[in-house]
């Protein structure tokens, strides 16, 4: 399993490339995917992940990098990335389409812990949310 930062991830979200082209993040929260998200971040929560991978596979052939993350990346995260890594490679859909697949390092309660204030990184956030976020790890 490959992970990124978060700071590599904001470059990648602040340079030139394009969401949904060059880069997805999948964020994988589920009940706790409220009070805020990495900007333009598709939202697939983990119970029903394995319904939709084919699918997202399909759709994202020919995206270059492909971020997942949950509230910490520590399992929800890391195994949206494996069954979406699992299912491209038995698909045999992209195989002179590199792609690279990372998990983000500290999921998104790291993230929003750095970048909440910036709009260009994240949106919908919502302090009262996150009052007690320092609980959670």
């Amino acid at each position: 399993m490959k992970y990124i930062s978060g700071d590599e991830l904001a470059e990648i979200v602040k340079s030139d490339k394009v969401a949904n082209k060059d880069y997805l993040v999948v964020d994988v929260r589920d009940d706790d995917y409220a009070g805020g998200n990495i900007k333009d971040a598709l939202n697939r929560p983990s119970r029903e992940f394995h319904m939709g991978v084919y699918d997202l596979v399909q759709k994202t052939v020919d995206v270059k990098v492909m971020v997942f993350h949950c509230a910490l990346s520590q399992v929800r995260g890391p195994k949206a990335a494996r069954i979406y890594e699992e299912t491209r490679s038995n698909l045999k859909l992209a195989q002179d389409k590199p792609q690279e697949i990372y998990v983000l390092r500290n999921g998104f309660t790291e993230f929003q812990r750095k970048f909440k204030d910036d709009p260009v990184l994240v949106e919908n956030w919502e302090a009262e949310v996150w009052a007690n976020a320092e609980d959670w790890s």
